[in-house]
């Protein structure tokens, strides 16, 4: 994400370097954009090539230590809440100057834009793709510095984990995010021009990083197709939705990183390691499906039982249906305070929602059992 040293200056001097950080950024997009083929348009592998260039530097420099000395002190939710708002100025101010640069004949280029031939009038091509670059960079790096400050692991050359953040970063369920309580930070006469923008669906991770790039084009292209509105639009469209992106990382990520937080804690304070996974993997399993909390936890506290207890079950590893019988049966062999047992399996019934009718009742049998006269 672009830096811009503000923190003491005064407001007009802050947007004076906030405007000369965005130039600078566009001057090296232009430049990034002058070795793109009209294939790379085209077919959308532009947006290959874009992540290569935006984080293969930029994770080695932005770590969680990185932001502790810029910001040494302060929680994780209020530098979030910082990054965000800084995205939004960068992105309001990158609209307005690429607004300006539109004209009526780059306007009338729209519908080319991932379709036959949309390097025909390269100039276009070239103002156009500026503007998406510019987004399409922030929005990553805006989504992998959430991650990286509620310390949520990503492995970019993991391409499991490089396809997480795109799906962060990008891929808005209309249903599910425009239409929830998050869109309400949108001015109301808003709300169907960014309704219209999410309104593309939703990326296929079968498709590859090309039809990311096709799909963020054409979704980028609705702040300047629609004629009469100019500069203004531009400006609030890359404003809210660089703010809508944030917020959505940081539900994102701040999830992970409270269920992962839980499956630390509950292994720390375990004194039965082994029979507490198979009490979780009970509870989770009592109503035979898999929440993706209930999955993400249970991964973590496999892998913290094995490295702090050292701890590996293969039997559990190999098994294909939980018998409450066998819990039961190795809870009975237990001595003395099985208290922690009992608390992790609260925490775990809970940890996607209030425990369901079939987990409460597998935890009324396990606190009846943990009785010990």
């Amino acid at each position: 994400m672009p830096e811009a040293q503000i923190d003491a200056l005064d407001t007009e001097e802050a947007n004076d370097a906030e405007r000369k950080t965005v130039d600078e950024e566009r001057d090296e997009l232009r430049n990034f954009i002058k070795g793109l083929s009209p294939d790379d348009i085209k077919t959308g592998g532009w947006f290959t090539k874009l992540c290569a260039q935006a984080l293969n530097s930029y994770t080695e420099k932005v770590t969680w230590q990185y932001f502790q000395d810029r910001y040494e002190g302060v929680p994780a939710d209020a530098i979030v809440d910082q990054r965000i708002k800084m995205a939004t100025r960068y992105a309001a101010l990158e609209g307005g100057l690429s607004a300006g640069a539109y004209t009526a004949a780059i306007i009338a280029t729209m519908g080319s834009l991932g379709g036959s031939s949309p390097a025909t009038v390269p100039a276009a091509v070239a103002t156009i793709m500026v503007d998406v670059a510019f987004i399409t960079r922030l929005q990553l790096r805006l989504a992998y510095d959430v991650a990286v400050l509620y310390r949520v692991p990503l492995d970019l050359d993991d391409p499991e984990d490089m396809w997480k953040l795109i799906r962060v970063a990008f891929t808005i369920k209309s249903g599910e995010f425009v239409g929830g309580g998050v869109v309400k930070m949108v001015p109301a006469f808003m709300r169907p021009l960014i309704k219209r923008y999410y309104s593309k669906g939703v990326l296929s991770a079968a498709r590859g990083l090309p039809f990311v790039g096709k799909f963020l084009l054409q979704r980028n292209v609705i702040k300047i197709g629609i004629p009469l509105v100019g500069v203004p639009l531009a400006v609030v469209v890359n404003r809210y939705t660089t703010l809508l992106a944030g917020r959505h990382a940081q539900a994102v990520f701040r999830n992970e990183a409270r269920v992962i937080e839980l499956a630390e804690n509950l292994s720390e304070r375990s004194q039965h390691p082994q029979l507490m996974l198979w009490v979780a993997w009970l509870v989770i399993m009592a109503d035979h499906k898999i929440d993706d909390d209930e999955a993400l936890l249970f991964r973590q506290l496999v892998r913290l039982v094995r490295d702090r207890h050292r701890v590996v079950d293969e039997q559990l590893a190999r098994l294909v249906d939980i018998d409450p019988v066998e819990v039961w049966r190795r809870l009975d062999a237990e001595q003395g305070n099985l208290s922690d047992i009992l608390e992790a399996a609260n925490r775990v019934a809970t940890v996607d929602g209030a425990a369901n009718a079939l987990e409460q009742v597998i935890i009324s049998e396990l606190r009846a059992r943990s009785v010990r006269v």
